[in-house]
């Protein structure tokens, strides 16, 4: 079949399972981009305070952080321009040159992030080129997701959850890693070292994952799947539906995306500025979290193939909707590194009891021809609406209303849509899939 032949029933059967050691290799490389991307965003987050001071002084902390965090939030309006460029090059080309190009623009990013001096030695200059770097890594992480979640899941393999539940955990191992530096980072330099260089070492490091990644990338195969719909107009027609689609999944992915924003990139703010902990204390219960996240997911994805993802969706998010505003009461009330802590264990196994299923069931919204297009719009939309402001909104909103419990109800609301969209997905869009 010629690249200009159109997609049939028979090019998109089940491909053949590939064996244990390309599977192995698979996932390596559909989750080393991710990893470096969550690794980044996560020192951002920790290094937030740091970097507000050093590239957006205005004499006010309170306003320097804000611009900090809106700076990030405004970078996540470019992800769904990177998931419609790099979707519809990951569905045209294939999956692999996707992934390529995706973690190439994060290394540059990264790149940046690491050397760009500050705004006492370049002025104006230092924070535009921190909102370059982060509309890079938004740029790419618009493309990541929907690429690497495609090709773990189109493997043939029956146990799709189990595979595109390796998606989440890098993200927890990125969490757990970025954790474990900023508390190393904190516990041997002083305050002024880590004002002078000492926050840089993160995203230098970041950048030493880089060339194993991409070597990886480059020596994969690329799956059955995408190599039978490239040039196909398969599924392309009737986006009214493809539409629904893209809303359906937003929603579905609402609540875990605000929570992991909140709890991974807001809390050790939170815990710092609002309840006076030690940066210690955040480090360590963030790491606590990655951990659980890591070993969760595809411990999850497992239970998810055998009793059913939806199901295990549900109950998550219940979980959640019931207890994050006592959460939230409970570590303002005691605001202790033990509170803190078990809070972050209990988000940690909320989330990767969600995450579990979710990379399988957004793959599973959109057909093959259209699936990296879909699932990356989707997630860079939810990102950027859902996540990407969480930290500015939040930080406003407990600023506007004095009130440190606020963010509970902003999280309550993403689990109310995500209960709603799950449903919807379960009884109402399955049948057109």
């Amino acid at each position: 079949m010629n690249a200009a032949s159109p997609t049939t029933a028979a090019d998109l059967a089940e491909p053949a399972p590939l064996s244990a050691a390309k599977t192995r290799r698979l996932i390596v490389a559909s989750s080393i981009g991710n990893a470096l991307e969550w690794f980044d965003f996560v020192a951002y987050g920790f290094f937030a305070v740091t970097i507000s001071r050093l590239f957006f002084p205005t004499g006010d902390d309170t306003v320097s952080l804000l611009v900090t965090f809106a700076t990030f939030g405004l970078s996540y309006l470019f992800r769904p321009l990177g998931a419609i460029l790099l979707g519809w090059y990951g569905d045209k080309v294939g999956r692999k040159p996707a992934l390529l190009v995706s973690l190439s623009m994060t290394v540059v990013g990264t790149l940046i992030c690491t050397v760009i001096p500050t705004y006492e030695s370049i002025g104006v200059l230092a924070p535009i080129g921190i909102l370059v770097a982060r509309i890079l890594l938004a740029l790419s992480a618009g493309g990541e997701f929907g690429s690497a979640t495609a090709l773990l899941t189109e493997t043939g393999s029956k146990r799709r959850a189990f595979m595109a539940s390796w998606q989440f955990s890098s993200q927890g191992a990125a969490a757990l890693l970025a954790a474990l530096a900023g508390f190393l980072l904190n516990w041997l330099l002083s305050p002024q070292q880590i004002a002078d260089w000492g926050w840089r070492l993160p995203f230098a490091f970041g950048l030493l994952i880089a060339p194993v990644g991409l070597y990886i990338r480059r020596h994969i195969d690329e799956v059955p799947v995408a190599r039978k719909v490239q040039g196909g107009t398969g599924d392309d027609a009737g986006w009214g539906l493809q539409v629904g689609r893209v809303l359906v999944a937003m929603g579905i992915l609402s609540v875990s995306t605000a929570a992991t924003y909140l709890m991974l990139l807001y809390m050790p703010t939170f815990a710092i500025k609002q309840l006076h902990l030690p940066q210690s204390t955040a480090f360590a219960a963030t790491a606590v979290s990655g951990a659980i996240l890591m070993v969760g997911a595809p411990f999850m994805g497992m239970l998810a193939d055998r009793f059913g993802r939806t199901r295990i969706m549900v109950i998550s998010t219940t979980l959640t909707l019931a207890t994050v505003y006592y959460s939230f009461v409970w570590v303002i009330g005691t605001p202790t590194m033990w509170v803190m802590m078990a809070i972050m264990i209990w988000a940690g196994i909320l989330k990767a009891v969600y995450f579990g299923s979710l990379g399988v069931v957004l793959s599973s919204i959109f057909p093959p021809a259209t699936r990296v297009r879909g699932m990356g719009i989707s997630y860079s939309l939810g990102a950027t609406i859902f996540g990407g402001f969480t930290p500015f909104m939040v930080t406003w909103l407990v600023g506007r209303t004095g009130n440190p419990i606020t963010p509970s109800y902003y999280l309550m609301a993403c689990a109310v849509i995500s209960l709603v969209c799950v449903g919807i997905y379960h009884f109402g869009l399955k049948k057109y899939l």
